[in-house]
């Protein structure tokens, strides 16, 4: 017996464990899909194939033998800004990266759950755009339709997961990396809580603004995966307490206080919600005061939090750029954002770092009233692959403020969010709603987005270009 690619992680890992699939035949069938379509949807930078091939026989070995663990055989992806012992590390860049010696510390508790990782999926250049393009790998393009893109910069596990590729993969997210792909190809993901996911080996990505994520069709797979990732390392800074996120799958989130944000938080350029997009995710706040919740528009104070922001940011490309082996062969506006960074690195990135409590007082002061936010995850549907290509660094800064706005104020927080699909529109393209608390607040925002899940069943839907055997959309 096989399993149809509509099968998601919690159904991948059960048919294993009752001995009706093998995770040699899901991995061999994962692989072929991976190479079926990487010449239109390139979602993989490394595809692993005789290490998954083997590592599938040991975990069948150990089904045999009785083992028992979440995802034991399960194949999957990761993003090419993790580590996995014996391959390179490029983070979207070009030039020839050494293979690493040891897992980063996500990948060790994905391992240790029993996670076959079949490849490394495509990023963009040191993850900081919203596209996934660039002359180390060509393009990744969306499976709903491929003259557009995924999003970024966890633009390869988006597509591989909406093509059904594989069940589910990690992302990153530091401005919105997770949540904008998810939302552009019609997935859940999850941005937790910083610390939820470790980031080892640096004990903070990007001065603590870049978590890791997980990127699935259902909300009980995106939590089954965050769970099975979550952890530290001795040496992480941020250590958020325990939770056991998929236990909120299915609970009743009670009746909540939602506020729908629809006002782009203050940035330098201008920023203008696109209509359909406005449409959607007022259609979602209408479904969830349908479902007995009270919703009213509010806005959080932000504030002019973009200031806190721009210093971590680039610094955080600052101190990347310097272990690149190859600096020359990157793209000139990454170079440009490392000169500012370094500009900023001292007292503009230390009075960056101090705002957060401010923020977080002020910030957390809105949830006295409220319990959870509403607001688009973009403010645009995916553009066309290409479309900021060969854009000077502000005309691409502007071009980025533009389209995605509204997801960046949580990584300064360091508070969770989750992206839900919430639609279609322009004939066809997916964009997507988030849901965000305070510190936390993972388990709420889950059963939120379950219950949503439980009405719309948005995972029923498949992109008609690259399901080969998928259901139609």
């Amino acid at each position: 017996m096989t399993l149809d690619r509509s099968a998601g992680l919690a159904e991948t890992a059960r048919a294993l464990a009752s001995g009706e699939v093998t995770s040699q035949s899901l991995v061999e069938d994962a692989l072929a899909r991976i190479e079926a379509t990487q010449s239109t949807l390139n979602a993989f930078r490394i595809v692993r194939t005789r290490a998954a091939l083997a590592e599938a026989a040991a975990a069948d070995e150990r089904l045999a033998a009785g083992a028992r663990r979440p995802l034991l055989g399960v194949p999957v992806a990761v993003k090419d800004d993790m580590d996995v012992a014996g391959e390179p590390t490029a983070f979207g860049c070009p030039g020839e990266f050494p293979p690493v010696a040891e897992d980063g510390e996500a990948v060790r508790r994905l391992r240790a759950a029993g996670a076959v990782v079949v490849g490394k999926t495509n990023t963009c250049e040191l993850g900081q755009w919203p596209f996934t393009e660039g002359p180390a790998f060509g393009a990744t393009r969306n499976p709903w339709n491929t003259q557009h893109t995924p999003g970024g910069s966890s633009g390869g596990s988006a597509a591989a997961v909406a093509a059904g590729l594989v069940p589910a993969a990690l992302g990153s997210d530091g401005a919105g990396s997770v949540r904008i792909p998810a939302a552009w190809t019609h997935l859940v993901g999850i941005k937790p809580q910083r610390g939820r996911i470790s980031t080892w080996p640096l004990g903070e990505s990007f001065q603590g603004i870049t978590v890791n994520g997980t990127l699935a069709r259902t909300v009980a797979d995106a939590a089954l995966l965050l769970d099975a990732a979550s952890g530290n390392h001795a040496l992480d800074p941020h250590r958020p307490p325990e939770l056991d996120i998929s236990t909120a799958v299915g609970r009743d989130p009670g009746r909540l206080r939602i506020a729908l944000a629809l006002k782009p938080p203050f940035t330098a350029a201008p920023a203008h919600l696109h209509p359909e997009v406005r449409a959607r995710v007022v259609e979602l706040a209408e479904r969830l005061a349908a479902s007995g919740h009270s919703v009213e528009e509010a806005d959080p104070p932000y504030g002019r939090i973009g200031l806190t922001f721009v210093p971590r940011a680039t610094a955080g490309i600052a101190e990347r750029v310097a272990t690149v082996p190859s600096p020359e062969l990157l793209d000139p506006r990454t170079h440009g954002s490392a000169r500012l960074g370094r500009l900023l690195a001292g007292a503009p990135l230390r009075a960056a770092r101090r705002a957060e409590a401010v923020l977080h007082r002020r910030i957390g002061g809105f949830f006295d009233t409220y319990d959870v936010v509403l607001a688009p995850t973009t403010a645009a549907p995916p553009p066309r692959v290409g479309a900021m290509a060969d854009l000077s660094g502000l005309a691409t800064d502007r071009a980025i403020i533009a389209a995605c706005p509204y997801a960046w104020p949580w990584n300064v927080l360091g508070w969770p969010g989750v992206n839900v699909p919430a639609g279609f529109v322009d004939g066809g393209l997916p964009v997507g709603a988030q849901l965000l608390g305070p510190a936390h607040s993972e388990p709420l925002l889950v059963s939120l987005a379950a219950q949503l899940e439980a009405e719309l069943r948005w995972h029923e839907r498949w992109p008609r270009t690259a399901a080969l055997d998928s259901p139609a959309a």
